[in-house]
C-alpha cells in the first residue's frame, strides 16, 4: 500500500483544505523551497502541532504531544549523558530517552534530517529509534535533563571535547613500528577508516564545524605540526586560533572529513578538492574541503559557504544609496560586460552572487561557469568549471552561447580566449558578469587591453566596473565616536568632528568588530571614458577622468562608511593600504 503523502494525511483529518493545500503548493513551487509543512506553518494554516502528528504518521513513528511531557523524560539510571552531550542535544535538538540492549529512542524534531541520524548511530555505536515532537516541547526536556541543578550550560562543548581528546590514549595506534614516527609512515587503511569512525572523531569533527558556523567564521584551517595540530578559523577576514585536539587525532580527523566529502582516505601524497553539505536547524550550509600534503601530514581548509549568514543582496552589502541605484542601472542592461575586481578574499563573488540575484526574472535563461560553484541558487543553470577533463571556461562558454541565454556569469577571466569570448557574447546580445583579479576599477581596463582584447572590441561592450574591499563592520554594541586625529584628518575630508572605532566587549569577543561591509567604486562607462581608451589613456588617467566624471575610489567611500558609524579609520587604512 502506498504511503499518503503529508498534504493527503491533514486533508483526511480535516485539518487543511483542498484549497489551503494548493495555496501551499504554489507558494512552494514559486519560492522553489521549503517543504509542504514547513509552507502551510509559515503561512498560519496549520500549527507545529498538527504538522507534527501528521508527519508522524506519514512516516509511521511515535508522536509525542506537548500534552504528554511525561514521555520525555529520560531514563536518569543508563548515563545517556555520557552517550549524547548537553551541547551536542541542544544545538541539533535530539534527547536521548532510553537505551535497550543494541537500540537507543531518541526524541527529534526533524525526522527527515538523515545527516544527523547517521550522526547519531555512529555515536551511541548501535540503532537508533525516533520518536517525534515539537521544538519547544524538545528544547524545554533537553534543559530540564541537562542543565537543571548542572550549572549554566554555557562551557564550550568544543572545548569539553578537546580536553577529551588529550585525556585519552596520545600514542598512535596506526603506526606499523612500534616507535613514534612521522604521518608519513605506512598506514593500515581498514584500522584508519574504523578509527575515523569512532564516536570521539565523529563528535569532534561535528563540533569543529558547528562552532566554526556559530562563530560566523568563512574558513577552518587544520594544520599538523611535528608534536602539535593547529586549529584556527577565519573570522571577518582574520585568523584566530582556537583550542585543538590532540596530536594523535590528526589522522583521524582528515580520514573522517575525507569520507564526508568523498575524497580518497589512502591518497596523502597529492591535493584533493570535495565538498560537504550539512543540514543545520532550518538551513543547508555547504562546506568546501581542501587538503594539501605538508611534512608533517595534510592540512586541511574548509571554506564555509552559508547563504543564511550572508545575504545576497546589493542592499545589505555596504554600498552607498548612489553606488546602488548606478549598480541597478547597469545591470537592467539588455547586454553589456560587467565586472567586479578585487584581490584575492576582497568579496568578488559575493557581490556578483547579490548582483546575479538582480537580473533573475523568469522570462529570461541564466547560466554560470563557476570554478567551483560556491552557492547554488534556484532559477540559475550553474555549471562547474573541471578542468581535469578539459571543462574549462572557454569550453563552458561557448556551449553557452548555443543555449540561447540572456544572462552569463563567469566565474573569472583569467586568459585571452575566456575574456574574448565574453567580449564577443556582450557585443552580440548577452548580459556578461565576472570577476578580475586587479586592484582597483581602472586597472581592468588595462588588463584586458594588455592580455589581448582589442580596445575596438571592448569600449563598445563594457558598461561597468566595480572595484571593492572587505573592511570588518564595528561592533554596534561598543562603538564610541571620539575626535579624529590631526594626522587622520589631515587630507581627509571629513564632513563630521566625530568618527568611531570599537572599545571591545564580549559580544564581539573584544575586538571592537562584528561582521564585514564592502566598501567600493563604481565606474560606470560613459563615451569620455572610451573616448579616452580608445586614444590609449594610462591607468592613472583613466583613473583620474573618473574621478572628475563623479567617481568616489575606495578610500573615499570607506571615509563616509567611516562618518557613518559602520567602520574605524584604521580598518579602512589597513584595507586600502592609504593612510
Amino acid at each position: 500500500m502506498a504511503r499518503l503523502k503529508l498534504g493527503e494525511i491533514l486533508i483526511n483529518q480535516g485539518l487543511i483544505s483542498q484549497e489551503q493545500l494548493q495555496k501551499a503548493i504554489d507558494t512552494q513551487k514559486r519560492e522553489k523551497r521549503g517543504r509542504i509543512g514547513e509552507v502551510l506553518m509559515k503561512l498560519g494554516i496549520i500549527t507545529e502541532e498538527s504538522m507534527n502528528s501528521a508527519l508522524a504518521s506519514q512516516l509511521g513513528i511515535p508522536y509525542y504531544s506537548s500534552d504528554n511531557t511525561d514521555l520525555l523524560k529520560p531514563r536518569e539510571d543508563q548515563g545517556l549523558e555520557s552517550i549524547l552531550d548537553g551541547d551536542f542535544a541542544r544545538k541539533n535538538l535530539v534527547l536521548p530517552l532510553s537505551k535497550h540492549m543494541n537500540s537507543l529512542t531518541c526524541a527529534v524534531n526533524d525526522p527527515l534530517d538523515l545527516l544527523l541520524l547517521d550522526n547519531l548511530r555512529r555515536i551511541a555505536g548501535c540503532e537508533v529509534n525516533i520518536v517525534l515532537t515539537t521544538k519547544n516541547a524538545l528544547q524545554k526536556a533537553i534543559a530540564d535533563f541537562y542543565y537543571s541543578d548542572k550549572g549554566d550550560g554555557k562551557s564550550s562543548m568544543l572545548n569539553q571535547a578537546v580536553e577529551k581528546s588529550y585525556s585519552s590514549n596520545q600514542s598512535s595506534s596506526f603506526v606499523t613500528s612500534g616507535q613514534k614516527e612521522s604521518a608519513s609512515a605506512e598506514l593500515s587503511l581498514d584500522k584508519l577508516i574504523e578509527k575515523a569512525g569512532e564516536a570521539p572523531v565523529v563528535k569532534l569533527v561535528d563540533l569543529i564545524i558547528r562552532q566554526a558556523i556559530d562563530e560566523r567564521a568563512s574558513d577552518i584551517h587544520i594544520e599538523p605540526y611535528n608534536s602539535k595540530i593547529n586549529l584556527r578559523y577565519r573570522i571577518d577576514g582574520k585568523l584566530y586560533n582556537i583550542p585543538p585536539p590532540a596530536p594523535h587525532l590528526h589522522l583521524p580527523i582528515v580520514s573522517r572529513i575525507k569520507i564526508l566529502s568523498k575524497l580518497d582516505i589512502a591518497e596523502k601524497r597529492l591535493p584533493q578538492d570535495g565538498a560537504i553539505s550539512a543540514k543545520l536547524e532550518d538551513r543547508t550550509v555547504d562546506i568546501r574541503i581542501s587538503t594539501v600534503p605538508t611534512v608533517w601530514g595534510e592540512k586541511v581548509v574548509m571554506r564555509i559557504l552559508d547563504k543564511g549568514a550572508v545575504p545576497l543582496e546589493l542592499a545589505s552589502l555596504g554600498f552607498s544609496p548612489k553606488q546602488i541605484d548606478m549598480l541597478r542601472n547597469a545591470l537592467s542592461s539588455p547586454y553589456g560586460l560587467f565586472f567586479v575586481t578585487g584581490p584575492t578574499g576582497s568579496g568578488k563573488s559575493t557581490t556578483l552572487y547579490a548582483a546575479l540575484n538582480e537580473t533573475i526574472d523568469p522570462s529570461k535563461n541564466v547560466m554560470t561557469a563557476e570554478d567551483p560553484v560556491e552557492y547554488k541558487i534556484d532559477g540559475i543553470n550553474q555549471v562547474a568549471i573541471r578542468t581535469e577533463i578539459g571543462l574549462t571556461f572557454a569550453i563552458a562558454l561557448k556551449a553557452f552561447l548555443r543555449q540561447d541565454p540572456d544572462v552569463i556569469m563567469v566565474g573569472e577571466v583569467r586568459d585571452i580566449e575566456t575574456a574574448s569570448i565574453c567580449v564577443r557574447a556582450a557585443l552580440t546580445g548577452h548580459f556578461v558578469l565576472s570577476t578580475l583579479h586587479t586592484n582597483d576599477a581602472a586597472s581592468a581596463i588595462t588588463r584586458l587591453i594588455d592580455i589581448g582584447v582589442p580596445h575596438y572590441l571592448l569600449t563598445p561592450s563594457l558598461i561597468m566596473i566595480l572595484g571593492q574591499r572587505l573592511c570588518r563592520r564595528l561592533c554596534s554594541k561598543c562603538k564610541e565616536p571620539y575626535e579624529p586625529t590631526p594626522d587622520q584628518h589631515a587630507g581627509n575630508k571629513f564632513t563630521s568632528d566625530l568618527i568611531y572605532r570599537g572599545k571591545g566587549c564580549e559580544d564581539c569577543n573584544s575586538t571592537g568588530y562584528k561582521g564585514r561591509l564592502v566598501i567600493s567604486e563604481v565606474l560606470a562607462i560613459d563615451d569620455s571614458i572610451r573616448a579616452a581608451v580608445s586614444n590609449g589613456a594610462t591607468w592613472a588617467e583613466l583613473k583620474e577622468l573618473a574621478r572628475k566624471n563623479g567617481m568616489d575610489t575606495i578610500f573615499e567611500s570607506g571615509l563616509r562608511l567611516i562618518e557613518q558609524g559602520l567602520t574605524s579609520y584604521d580598518e579602512v587604512c589597513r584595507v586600502t593600504m592609504e593612510y
